[in-house]
């Protein structure tokens, strides 16, 4: 198993996210090169939009968009950026309406489908956005059916069926096996169902590919716990404290909140 060394570490912070995989544009529009002028200005628009979603400046984004939809008003890719914008701001009706006209123009837009079905599990309706995972996975122009598959164990966890949790996690992982997030993800999991060794292997094959984030140093610091490593518990607790002072996993580290 890999260990921290306490000293001297330097962790590089951001270049794994624990939030789920959403995705800009479908590789559909992303790739076309024909099509109108008013579709190629309103390509160029969402294109500036998405990059400020990207920053979370999310009032020039959505004056990019305006400026798309003006362009061109059947432009679906848009309205899913404006669904990824509103899902931020918790305009959940705003977020949910955008994301069913980019549906509604394209059925075949898998990228908005994705997005649409993580935006419905978080409200709660996890079987509602798993059907959109499939609807997406459906597609078999899909660019990144590993991106829904891994949303769609997250998906299915939130709803508490691991199995289908890990299910999708896996399937994942086959396509892209190098993805530090949804090895994370799966790492979780079986952490969660006790299978103690496997979450510390894939914990160790997480942490060769990525930096560390809190999420990874707070599973390795319960991981650790239940397998009795108090050396290498302290290490992880360390590392958490050090550079994610802010965090909630550290907050829940200084509370004693293990479980």
């Amino acid at each position: 198993m890999k260990k921290w060394m306490v000293a001297g570490a330097v962790l590089l912070a951001g270049c794994v996210s624990g939030k789920p995989v959403v995705q800009q544009q479908s590789n559909e529009f992303a790739s076309m090169a024909s099509g109108s002028a008013e579709t190629q200005r309103a390509r160029t628009f969402t294109d500036l939009a998405a990059a400020y979603y990207e920053r979370a400046q999310y009032k020039i984004a959505l004056d990019e968009l305006r400026k798309a939809i003006t362009a061109d008003s059947g432009f679906g890719p848009a309205y899913n950026i404006y669904g990824l914008i509103y899902m931020d701001l918790a305009e959940d009706k705003l977020a949910e309406d955008n994301f069913r006209r980019a549906i509604e123009l394209n059925p075949n837009d898998s990228g908005a489908r994705n997005n649409f079905g993580w935006f419905l599990c978080t409200r709660g309706h996890y079987d509602a956005g798993l059907e959109q995972f499939t609807a997406a996975l459906s597609n078999p122009l899909y660019a990144h059916p590993e991106q829904a598959m891994t949303n769609a164990g997250l998906c299915a966890e939130k709803k508490g069926d691991l199995l289908l949790a890990e299910s999708n996690m896996v399937k994942s992982l086959k396509l892209q096996p190098d993805n530090p997030n949804t090895i994370l993800k799966l790492a979780g999991l079986n952490f969660r169902q006790g299978r103690l060794m496997d979450a510390q292997r894939l914990l160790d094959r997480h942490d060769a590919l990525a930096p560390p984030t809190a999420e990874s140093l707070w599973l390795g610091v319960r991981l650790e716990r239940k397998l009795g490593d108090r050396a290498q518990e302290a290490a992880y607790g360390l590392q958490l404290r050090k550079h994610f002072p802010d965090s909630n996993e550290a907050r829940l580290l200084q509370a004693g909140q293990y479980e």
